[in-house]
């Protein structure tokens, strides 16, 4: 079961609509380790790790988002394994 690591931005209508909280609430969920955080451009940005099986899951869930969300576009790369603890939301 080898974890991945994943930088992901997702851009549309991603901010006020509570994507960050939804964005968490799935990734615990999912057992995603990670974090979260709103861009200056209006964009979301996350950092997540986690199997491939459970990174699938959260980038289908990215291109839904919450409720009032409009999603244009969700990019991510490989990265490096960290070794997070829990998935939080920074500021």
């Amino acid at each position: 079961m080898d974890k991945l690591h994943y930088n992901i931005r997702v851009s549309g209508r991603v901010q006020g609509v509570f994507y960050r909280a939804s964005t968490m609430d799935t990734a615990r969920r999912l057992g995603i380790t990670g974090w979260v955080r709103n861009e200056p451009d209006g964009s979301v940005y996350l950092e997540a790790e986690g199997t491939k099986a459970q990174l699938d899951q959260l980038m289908g869930w990215c291109n839904q988002g919450p409720a009032y969300a409009e999603v244009t576009s969700v990019n991510f790369q490989e990265g490096e394994i960290i070794g997070f603890e829990g998935f939080d939301i920074r500021r």
